[in-house]
């Protein structure tokens, strides 16, 4: 959330990143001030009928003929009481004014288009390649007509070799990330509206999550939301950070309106299994945070020996939370396209000022923290990936880094 006191102090520099978002709703920043001169207002009469009536108190304490006066101490605490009921609509209404503006993006970012950074080689693929669905059914590694069946469209079912390389590819990106330095948590799949809104789901994302409307949860659409709200209203030492922490958990998204080709069997999902990666980190050195996690899964995917991709996202096209945000893609031949597997962003201080997190400067001073977030990896889209890269007309070769989990180096056909 954007401090209504860096908007005061920056609002030139709001409104221009509000600009290159398209963000269209740019008068809020006038009702902001709107109301905030409103609160000022109300609180210069607040303090002045509280010197009055302090006054009138000493005046009846002092001398039992000034009785007189209580009537009118009476008035002035009614108003009083007026005065911080009003008081808390404005900050409400200021409140909830400030929540819809999402964060501003870094100066580097391009406004309108994606900028590629990187490609790791060139795509060179001279023989026909089925795609993903189809090398599911032929080495039956997956059915999504069975998951259907017991819940809905949009779900999968691994099974057999398949269940067994989904499974190698969580604990390869988990033991990559652990000796990356990441803590590995083991987090809850339901978290309350409190978390959701910490990280910046609400308002935003709401109608993407699922929700239990009896027991007020919802189901989480990623890891980040629980594993940054480990450390809410947590106060970290300089000396901490960098703080980097990993968790594998499923997602949970609606995917309203997701049909066709483009999101046809695993390249989009109601349920999907993701490895993350988060730090905390000081303003100073979020970016460099930032160019570290960029790096690490740059060399997730190398060691996997995947052609991918590497995106800058425009400014228009940024999360909510997001200042600054580069997306990994891998190559899928069977469909001809790109699949992201990946998004690293840098949140700066956003996020830490709706959870409270802070941290303590060589001086002794509170700052907010910056928090970044990134997968490593999102594992549906990259075990399509996988399995078209490496397939053969009567084996999938597995990749050499996973051998050691799947311990085979070949998926063959039954």
């Amino acid at each position: 959330m954007l401090p209504i006191s860096f908007i005061r102090k920056n609002k030139k520099k709001v409104i221009l990143g509000l600009k290159r978002r398209k963000f269209s709703n740019l008068k809020i920043i006038d009702s902001i001030f709107k109301l905030e001169k409103e609160k000022i207002k109300k609180i210069l009469k607040k303090k002045s009928l509280l010197a009055k009536l302090k006054k009138i108190s000493i005046l009846i304490g002092s001398n039992l003929n000034n009785r007189y006066l209580i009537p009118k101490a009476t008035v002035y605490k009614n108003k009083l009481q007026l005065l911080s009921a009003l008081l808390k609509v404005l900050d409400n209404k200021i409140y909830n004014c400030l929540i819809t503006l999402p964060n501003i993006p870094y100066k580097k970012v391009n406004s309108n288009k994606n900028i590629f950074i990187y490609q790791n080689n060139k795509l060179d693929y001279k023989n026909h390649l089925i795609p993903h669905w189809e090398l599911g059914k032929k080495f039956k590694l997956f059915n999504l007509n069975f998951a259907s069946n017991m819940a809905c469209s949009g779900f999968n079912l691994y099974l057999d070799k398949g269940a067994k390389l989904q499974r190698s590819l969580i604990q390869y990106c988990l033991d990559q990330n652990l000796k990356a330095g990441y803590i590995e948590y083991v987090l809850p799949f339901l978290v309350n509206k409190n978390s959701i809104f910490g990280t910046g789901q609400l308002p935003d994302k709401k109608k993407q999550m699922y929700f239990l409307e009896k027991d007020k949860l919802y189901l989480i659409p990623t890891a980040e939301i629980p594993l940054l709200n480990v450390f809410r209203r947590s106060l970290f030492k300089s000396l901490d950070l960098p703080f980097k922490a990993t968790s594998f958990t499923s997602c949970f998204r609606r995917e309203a309106g997701s049909y066709g080709r483009k999101v046809k069997c695993l390249n989009r999902l109601h349920q999907f299994d993701k490895v993350e990666i988060i730090e905390i980190n000081s303003d100073k050195n979020s970016y460099k945070s930032f160019n570290y996690m960029i790096r690490h899964v740059k060399n997730l995917l190398s060691s996997l020996n995947l052609p991918f991709r590497i995106i800058s996202i425009s400014a228009k096209a940024l999360g909510f939370t997001s200042a600054l945000t580069y997306d990994f893609e891998v190559y899928s031949p069977g469909q001809e396209k790109w699949l992201e597997v990946s998004s690293v962003s840098n949140c700066t201080n956003f996020q830490a000022h709706r959870m409270g997190i802070k941290f303590l400067n060589k001086y002794g001073k509170k700052s907010f923290c910056h928090t970044l977030n990134g997968s490593s990896l999102a594992i549906p889209r990259l075990f399509a990936a996988l399995i078209e890269n490496y397939q053969f007309s009567d084996y999938i070769q597995i990749p050499k880094v996973l051998i050691h989990y799947f311990l085979d180096n070949k998926i063959y056909l039954n």
